[in-house]
């Protein structure tokens, strides 16, 4: 097949011309075709058949593999914005991989460095690449994750590659790489990028506006209404009956709203009510499971409002 620039809706090398069937892989069809490889490899993630696709947040994300647009998805921890773009990635076979950006990843270890390696029974010195330099030459979605939380010299590396068409200059090889046309970027942060002012985030930090200009997708993903957690709830821990995970779920939400007014210090997010259901069915008990996923990271001071919360939901009292 001959390669596409894949900025117009074409596919890139090695992807089928065939577009892939939107109405019924995410819900919702779309005015341009969405290109999707004829075959799956090693680094497309497993299908979740029982993961939920927010419509506007997924639209967003398709705009990204099918016309090449870098999408930066926020939100708060746990609502499922990685997942999302894996997920997508899994229903099109698009290979993906995810970096994340912790405060000891380097700028070497994006571009890559000079390490002694073997050859013919003799060591010699030879430049090895970087995550970043081997996913531009492959057609591999790239997923930065915490991408508020990187460090200064190692977002300035990444922020040539925003632009649609960005090559990356590699200096001490007099070379410069011209992304695979599969290559696509994505971000998520907890962050819009302004900072965190809720204390819930330590080390995200305000990203420099020019490379915040860059991204031309920026879309918000927060948790998901009641009836889609209950039925992930319910797909992912399938012990679980109706009521229970439904008023499992109204808890979460309760206590969502006591942090939004200040009366509690953590989010209760989709990821805890599935670590919730899962010590649940290994221990058989409500409420030592509960303990073990929310309570006991809770301040003292705020544990009688949470067992308040438990016993409206559950109507069972939980013993502090």
């Amino acid at each position: 097949m001959t390669p596409a620039d894949g900025t117009d809706g074409t596919s890139p090398a090695g992807v089928s011309t065939a577009p892939c069937d939107c109405a019924a892989l995410f819900g919702f069809s779309l005015p341009w075709p969405v290109p999707a490889f004829t075959t799956s490899e090693a680094h497309v993630p497993d299908l979740d058949p029982a993961f939920r696709f927010v419509p506007a947040v997924t639209r967003a994300i398709l705009m990204g593999f099918a016309h090449n647009r870098r999408v930066y998805v926020y939100g708060p921890h746990g609502a499922g914005k990685s997942s999302h773009i894996e997920q997508v990635a899994a229903r099109l076979n698009w290979p993906c991989v995810r970096v994340n950006l912790d405060g000891h990843v380097t700028r070497a270890d994006l571009i890559g460095r000079d390490m002694v390696v073997v050859r013919d029974e003799h060591p010699v010195t030879e430049f090895v690449p970087g995550i970043l330099v081997w996913a531009l030459e492959h057609p591999v979605a790239l997923v930065f994750d915490e991408y508020d939380a990187g460090r200064p010299d190692v977002m300035f590396v990444i922020q040539r590659l925003l632009e649609a068409n960005g090559k990356l200059t590699l200096l001490d090889q007099n070379r410069v790489i011209t992304p695979h046309p599969g290559f696509r970027l994505f971000a998520t942060a907890n962050t819009a990028g302004q900072g965190d002012a809720s204390g819930l985030y330590a080390g995200t930090q305000v990203l420099n506006q020019a490379q915040l200009d860059r991204w031309p997708v920026v879309c918000e993903l927060g948790y998901l209404p009641a009836a889609e957690e209950t039925a992930i709830l319910q797909a992912r821990v399938p012990e679980l009956n109706a009521p229970t995970a439904a008023a499992m779920v109204r808890l979460a939400g309760l206590c969502r709203s006591a942090y939004r007014q200040g009366d509690l210090g953590h989010l209760f997010s989709l990821r805890t009510l599935i670590a919730w259901g899962e010590n649940q069915v290994l221990l058989d008990a409500l409420d030592d499971s509960f303990r073990l996923a929310f309570l006991n990271r809770c301040d003292e001071s705020e544990r009688p409002l949470v067992a308040e919360i438990y016993q409206r939901c559950l109507a069972r009292e939980l013993t502090l």
